[in-house]
Formats: structure tokens, C-alpha cells, sequence
């Protein structure tokens, strides 16, 4: 078998070979344009594990024919950013094109390490492409931010994932020789998770156990007893990381505290880095708990703040105390999923107006045109509340928030019904 892992045999190379992230690169996306036209802005990509991060930022890189240069930001210093610096302002007599500077898990730099890269993103020394696990409003500084573009990689699709799955099949030098047949794929897209590199690592699994045989036919079956036997092989670069901390989240949305502190001991014991874990429990104390009780996410919030304070490995009590807390509470998922169906009909309506009684009037030309004509001041009336529209006209009967069946929304739900009658 060649000695190269399959998933760095299948790296694209071009945009036309790479798969996924249509949003992005599909023909006429915006990233897609830029690098069509031979200019991209400092930009960091968000998003999971193999769903093409790194090998996005190498064929902008191609694409563009600039010098590239690559730091970790697990073992770079602040001397190597200026260094890499350097560097790339020396290429600049040589190409008109900026440098690329591609910086993998970005959220790993310190504060002083992200201050070294600010004027030289800022001037155009280097374009900065960053990728990130994490949300980086969490932990790049905001100065950085404010200079980049955030672009969100989504995990790979089945579609997606099978037409990898084909070219892996009929391109790989290696695979393309051997008589291979697919006759189920719903294990090894259901192990994948949307991670393209996680599929071509269990491929390569199964393959490679079944190697000498004059025909390999794979099927759901075989894909779960290959892993069964050897659970890690498939887990290259630590995708485990991830399947974790999402029984972990999964565990306290279910109220189940027994194996969401089993997962969270999983993490403590593997070295997982516990401020990642503690702001998985502020994010699930307001998708999952939300206003059901409202307390979860002062005391998830307070856990962050705390750990930060006392550190490790006493933090580790602190964790416990929120998991088994967030894991026990009531739950409700309705703030989340008024957002969710407010965001669709956004992107599916576009920015309608807003009423002019709504609108600020700063200026006596705004006062002239109308703007904030006819509000009703709402702590003028009794109750603090008058009827009034607040929603452009277009959709004045659209409902998004649905309270749910719980005793702290229960209040909420008849507060509405109270002030708004039959509209809630």
C-alpha cells in the first residue's frame, strides 16, 4: 500500500478539484470571485475538522502565484511572526502580489503574538488567511478581527461526501487498482460525520485490512467491525477531540448528568484544554436550557469566568458543578429556534424596509421625510406597553418565537397573551 495517507493523495490541487463549500467557492460564490480576480482580503475560515480548510488556503496560494508561508500556532513564538514578516516584505519587491500567510488553528495564538501580526495585515504586507475549530469571536483579539473577513465552512454534505468518496475510487493511483466494490456507504458516511478526511481515513482502513483479497466489497457491516477493532485508526489528528465533547453537549441536552460527566472525565483525563469546555457549557445553557431557566447560562458564565481564575486542576470541580447543574435543568430549545426560522425568512426576504416609525431621525431632512412619525412611546401607557407594529408590513402575521411547555416560559407565554391577545 503507498506509504502516503490517501487523504494527502487526494489533496486538490484547484478549485475545480476541490469538493464542498459551494457557498463559498461554487461558481459565482463571493470567495470565488475574489480569486478569480486575482485579489483576496485577510480573511480567517471557521469551521470543523476535513472539511478543507488548509487545503483551501493552499490553492488560493496557487491560484494566485504568491509566495506562502505557513506558522502552527502551537509552537510558534512572537519571534517567528516577525521573522515570517521579514520575509515576506523582502518578497514584495519581487511580486506584486502580497504573501500569504496562512496561521492553522488561530485561535491557539496569544494576544501578543496576534498584536505582532496587526500592522502588517493592516499595511498589506501579508494577506493573513486563518482557520479555526473555534468560533473566533471567542478568541482572536478584536483589532485582528475587525481587519478579516469571517468565512464559515460547513461540514460536508452525502452528496459531497460520495462524490469523494468516488474520485477516491477511480483517481487514487493506489485504489484504482484493486477491485473495489461499494455496495453500502451509510456506515462510512455516518462515521465520517461530514469530515472528508475522517472518510478517506476509514476507507483507507477498510481497504487495507481487506487488501489481499481478489475482490473487496464493502458494506455497512464491515465498516463497523473494522472500527470496532481498531477504534483509533481512524482518528488521525484527533477528530476524537470533537465526537467528545459532541456526546458531552449531547449528554446534558438529553438530561442525562451520569454520562455527561463520564465525557467530561473523558476530557479531563485526556488533556483537554478546559476553557474550550467551558464555553461548550455557556453555548448549551442557552441553545439547549434557554429561557426554561435562565439561570443556567449566569452559572455556565460564571464557570468560565472562574476557571480562568483559579486554573487547573481545581477548575475541573467547576466543570462538574455546571455539567451536572446545566445536565439536570429543565430545557428549551425556543429562542434558538426563533433565531433559526427569523434567519431563514431573512435570507429568503431580503432587507425589506424598515417602518418609518421605527426609524432614527438624527437629521431634519430624516424629520422631514417622515422618520419617526407615529411611534408610541411604550412607558407612556399603562403597562409600559402600546399595540403598534414592529415588523416591516410584509410580515406582520409571521410568528417566530414559540414558547414552549415549561413553568419559566409558561410566564412568558401568558405575559404575551396578556399584551398581544390572539397574536400569541
Amino acid at each position: 500500500m503507498n506509504s502516503q495517507p490517501l487523504a494527502e493523495r487526494l489533496r486538490p490541487r484547484t478549485l475545480d478539484e476541490y469538493i464542498g463549500q459551494k457557498h463559498l467557492v461554487g461558481q459565482g460564490a463571493v470567495l470565488r470571485q475574489m480569486i478569480d480576480a486575482g485579489h483576496i482580503p485577510s480573511f480567517i475560515l471557521w469551521g470543523p475538522p476535513g472539511v478543507g480548510k488548509t487545503t483551501l488556503a493552499y490553492i488560493i496560494s496557487n491560484k494566485l502565484n504568491a509566495p506562502f508561508y505557513t506558522l502552527s500556532a502551537v509552537s510558534s513564538g512572537v519571534k517567528d511572526v516577525r521573522e515570517v514578516i521579514e520575509k515576506a516584505k523582502s518578497n514584495r519587491f519581487f511580486n506584486t502580489v502580497s504573501p500569504i500567510l496562512f496561521i492553522d488553528e488561530i485561535h491557539r495564538f496569544s494576544k501578543s503574538q496576534q498584536d505582532s501580526l496587526l500592522g502588517a495585515v493592516e499595511t498589506g504586507v501579508v494577506t493573513l488567511i486563518g482557520a479555526t475549530t473555534e468560533n473566533p469571536s471567542f478568541e482572536v483579539i478584536r483589532p485582528l478581527l475587525s481587519r478579516c473577513q469571517v468565512y464559515v465552512l460547513k461540514p460536508l454534505d452525502k452528496e459531497d461526501l460520495l462524490a469523494l468518496l468516488h474520485r477516491a475510487l477511480t483517481e487514487d493511483v493506489y485504489l484504482k487498482t484493486l477491485n473495489i466494490l461499494v455496495r453500502e456507504t451509510d456506515a462510512l458516511l455516518r462515521f465520517s460525520g461530514g469530515d472528508a478526511r475522517k472518510l478517506l481515513n476509514i476507507l483507507e482502513l477498510v481497504v487495507a485490512a481487506e487488501e489481499n483479497s481478489e475482490k473487496i466489497e464493502i458494506t455497512d457491516q464491515m465498516v463497523v467491525n473494522r472500527l470496532q477493532e481498531n477504534p483509533a485508526a481512524y482518528d488521525k489528528g484527533g477528530e476524537m477531540h470533537y465526537d467528545i465533547i459532541s456526546a458531552f453537549i449531547k449528554s446534558i441536552r438529553g438530561s442525562d448528568p451520569d454520562a455527561a460527566i463520564y465525557w467530561l472525565a473523558r476530557m479531563v483525563a485526556g488533556g483537554e484544554d478546559p476553557e474550550f469546555i467551558a464555553r461548550r457549557l455557556v453555548i448549551s445553557a442557552s441553545e439547549d436550557i434557554g429561557l426554561a431557566n435562565p439561570n443556567a447560562l449566569l452559572l455556565a458564565n460564571a464557570c468560565f469566568d472562574v476557571l480562568k481564575k483559579i486554573g487547573w486542576p481545581e477548575g475541573r470541580i467547576i466543570l462538574a458543578e455546571t455539567t451536572v447543574y446545566l445536565a439536570c435543568s429543565a430545557k428549551s430549545n425556543s429562542s434558538y429556534m426563533a433565531l433559526e426560522k427569523a434567519t431563514e425568512l431573512v435570507n429568503r426576504t431580503g432587507n425589506l424596509p424598515v417602518p418609518l416609525h421605527l426609524r432614527n431621525a438624527p437629521t431634519q431632512l430624516m424629520n422631514e421625510l417622515g422618520y419617526h412619525n407615529g411611534y408610541k412611546y411604550a412607558h407612556d401607557y399603562e403597562d409600559h406597553f402600546v399595540e403598534q407594529a414592529y415588523l416591516p408590513k410584509e410580515l406582520l402575521k409571521e410568528r417566530f418565537w414559540i414558547g414552549q411547555e415549561n413553568p419559566a416560559e409558561h410566564k412568558l407565554i401568558e405575559q404575551m397573551k396578556r399584551l398581544w391577545g390572539d397574536r400569541y
